[in-house]
């Protein structure tokens, strides 16, 4: 007997997560995972989906905390021995009016958002089986193009960022060098635009890169990652400013995270219809 599919995506509580969730609840054949930082809201999360009629799993899961993860990820190698879809979604983001200082902003923002989604996907990638399909939630802002510090510094950063030989160290060092620039205010002149969050995208998104790479000299067959744009969506993060529904903002990645058998879709940039948009070079087709 084949071994019961598992799907599992992070921040799922409210939001693009959410939307997520009711898709693969809907069309992903096996068990979904709605996981969230805090137990009430992700328990009530579940609750709301039972109403519609969708069956979901919860369990907890804290990108930010390294005792978080790793209870997660033993509790999905004892319970399945394996993971047939992620989807990198948590993330956080500062308001436009914060009064929090940059630095700090930057810190908090790279770790989350960055680190986070990295660890997680240190922790997960070894229970991938083959076939398996990974996307990370990106945005339109995380497109390389965004890197729009001062010339002729922002060129070189866009350089090494869409470099094919481009290393996860190399990056991890490019992340920090993004925070220790936003805490001494040099952030502009080292080339980096003056948004926290739009940086850690950029990042998340030359991670994908990087780790698709990695999957296509794989042992096991067909391990895929994409990285989206979901859209500028009427979420809490968008201070509910954004157009487009939860619904329109989870179509990229729910059809990204079922992806058939040896698909030619592999370490794109998906935009929120669907469409492969070139991240180095563009162009970023319109927002809505």
């Amino acid at each position: 007997m084949a071994p019961q599919k598992v799907a599992v995506v992070t921040g799922a509580n409210k939001g693009i997560g959410f939307g997520v969730m009711k898709e693969l609840c809907q069309k992903f054949d096996g068990v979904v995972y709605l996981t969230a930082r805090d137990e009430g809201r992700g328990q009530a999360a579940v609750e709301e989906l039972k109403k519609l009629g969708l069956s979901a799993r919860f369990h907890q899961l804290d990108i930010d905390d390294a005792a978080s993860i790793s209870r997660f990820a033993e509790y999905i190698k004892k319970t399945y021995d394996g993971l047939d879809v992620l989807v990198n979604n948590a993330a956080i983001a500062y308001k436009h009016d914060s009064t929090v200082p940059f630095g700090e902003q930057a810190e908090n923002t790279i770790r989350i958002n960055f680190f986070g989604t990295l660890a997680v996907c240190d922790a997960l990638f070894p229970l991938l089986r083959p076939h398996a399909r990974v996307i990370t939630v990106s945005s339109c802002v995380g497109h390389l193009t965004k890197v729009t510090g001062d010339e002729p510094a922002a060129k070189a950063l866009r350089d090494k960022l869409a470099s094919p030989s481009l290393t996860r160290k190399e990056l991890c060092d490019l992340m920090n060098q993004f925070v220790q620039t936003a805490k001494d205010g040099t952030w502009k002149a080292a080339g980096w635009q003056s948004s926290t969050y739009s940086a850690s995208k950029v990042g998340v998104s030359a991670l994908s890169r990087i780790q698709q790479k990695a999957f296509d000299t794989d042992s096991r067959p067909d391990l895929v990652i994409n990285h989206c744009h979901p859209g500028y969506v009427n979420t809490d993060m968008t201070s509910h400013k954004g157009p487009l529904s939860v619904e329109q903002g989870s179509v990229s990645t729910s059809y990204a995270a079922l992806l058939p058998p040896n698909t030619e879709v592999r370490g794109q940039f998906l935009w929120h219809d669907k469409q492969v948009v070139d991240w180095v070079n563009g162009p970023t087709p319109s927002l809505y």
